[in-house]
């Protein structure tokens, strides 16, 4: 059974993230999202509100779960069971930052692989803190994230 783990804060989820998993979860028996407990940003969404607006995302897909985590990716992955850490890239910035943590990640625990999916070209974009920027000057982010994260948003704004 092959299994991985996708790590993120999500505060919040955006399409480009769904869009990752929906593909992901094609090529793995189970994928388990991991919404890191205690990122060091400020959040707008607290860690139960990331973990069910994840949740609630992925609900038409039977082998994804949501759960969170704390500590490092590698060290999660290996005692959930994951052979490899699941990475979205965007265009540009992306790479040279996944291509750093993939490393020292690598150093900790050289079991766990880390394997980068390509984000769809409609989502190179889409950030979560970007959302989050536009969202409170007002702009509409509604194509950019899933019906009930926009209505999340517009609530906590």
């Amino acid at each position: 059974m092959v299994k991985a783990l996708y790590p993120g804060s999500f505060d919040p989820v955006h399409n480009g993230h769904v869009d990752i998993v929906e593909r992901a979860s094609k090529l793995v028996d189970e994928l388990i999202v991991g919404v890191y407990d205690t990122p060091s940003k400020d959040l707008m969404f607290t860690t139960e509100e990331r973990v069910d607006l994840f949740r609630e995302s992925v609900t038409h897909l039977p082998n994804v779960r949501v759960q969170t985590f704390v500590g490092l990716a590698p060290n999660v992955a290996r005692e959930l069971g994951a052979e490899f850490i699941l990475r979205g890239l965007r265009a540009g910035f992306d790479f040279e930052l996944e291509f750093e943590m993939a490393l020292m990640w690598r150093n900790v625990a050289p079991d766990i692989d880390v394997v980068c999916m390509m984000s769809s070209l409609a989502y190179q974009f889409v950030y979560s803190s970007r959302i989050k920027e536009v969202a409170k000057l007002g702009a509409n982010v509604d194509n950019l994230v899933p019906a009930h994260v926009a209505a999340a948003l517009k609530e906590k704004l």
